[in-house]
């Protein structure tokens, strides 16, 4: 779906201000969002608010709050004071919480800030998302994190698109973020992403069904060996345990993502099978996560996290 909607010229209204006087707001005070507020206040933005829908939650609000006084952000208790007067809100949560999100923001968002929804939501969920905050009078931009945050940071390559980006990403620039002008019209850009994910989560999905299985009939090192000898350019050691660790870490997140590109290929008349195959394994461990079942793993080696996870307790064959 490729959508623009009606704004008027950018040209005419107000852009960022000065970095020294710029007020940013971030929803979504995670992995991503508390990254983005340390790189943003660095790059010394006058004001760095945060919001999260974990604030009443004391034991996340101690550690948030900490990690808040660190990077110089304020920990706002509400969303409303998180987006007073910002000229900029980076929207920073989970797949399934985008459009949510951009209706809550809606309703206290200024007069033409930017929204910049760094979600990973289907073409039609950042269309709903842009006429939210578009009937509200703010300016959406949409945007694909084209890889991990961590480790790049506000360097982490991303696409923006629809008919604000262009307005919008000189002030990126200066910010510190590594963006490209992907579309001028709305869906181009995270359908890119999701596109990209089917593989990359895909493949997180692969390896840990296969691994597995192969720890299961202790053939584990044979398989490692013969990924290594077909992709060369890998240190499958590495990148397994690297996959089993962000699959742990994010599984829930991620399974919500894919959730959205199984939306995005039904759109374009086609069946999600590998989409909809890779949330069940995504949700499948994030369940695990949930239950407690890796708390007591010590080490970073894939073989542990799998053992953890396996259904039955059966000592590796080798």
């Amino acid at each position: 779906m490729q959508t623009t909607l009606p704004d008027g010229d950018d040209r005419a209204r107000h852009a960022l201000p000065d970095v020294r006087s710029l007020w940013v707001a971030i929803v979504g005070y995670g992995e991503v969002g508390s990254i983005l507020g340390a790189a943003l206040s660095a790059a010394g933005v006058a004001r760095v608010s945060a919001f999260d829908v974990l604030v009443d939650d004391v034991a996340w609000r101690t550690r948030a709050q900490e990690r808040a006084a660190r990077d110089r952000v304020h920990l706002a208790a509400t969303r409303a004071e998180a987006l007073a007067r910002a000229h900029l809100v980076l929207c920073a949560v989970t797949a399934a919480s985008t459009e949510a999100a951009s209706r809550q923001i809606a309703q206290h968002v200024a007069k033409d800030a930017f929204v910049l929804d760094l979600n990973s939501a289907s073409p039609q969920t950042k269309t709903r998302c842009a006429t939210l905050i578009g009937e509200a009078g703010g300016r959406y931009v949409e945007t694909a994190v084209m890889t991990s945050v961590p480790p790049h940071g506000i360097r982490a390559p991303m696409l923006v698109g629809g008919p604000h980006a262009t307005t919008l990403l000189p002030h990126l620039e200066r910010l510190g973020f590594d963006a490209k002008l992907g579309a001028s019209t709305f869906g181009v850009v995270s359908a890119t992403k999701l596109c990209r994910s089917i593989v990359i989560k895909g493949m997180e999905a692969l390896i840990v069904e296969s691994l597995l299985a192969a720890r299961h009939h202790g053939v584990e090192r044979e398989v490692v060996a013969s990924l290594g000898d077909t992709f060369p350019g890998l240190d499958w050691e590495r990148q397994a345990t690297y996959f089993w660790k962000r699959v742990v870490a994010h599984g829930r997140r991620r399974a919500e993502e894919m959730q959205e590109a199984a939306a995005m290929v039904e759109d374009a008349g086609l069946m999600p099978h590998m989409a909809r195959a890779t949330v069940e394994v995504q949700s499948g461990i994030a369940a695990q996560r949930a239950a407690g079942v890796f708390d007591a793993l010590r080490g970073d080696d894939w073989r542990e996290i799998a053992d953890a996870a396996r259904p039955r307790k059966v000592a590796s064959r080798r």
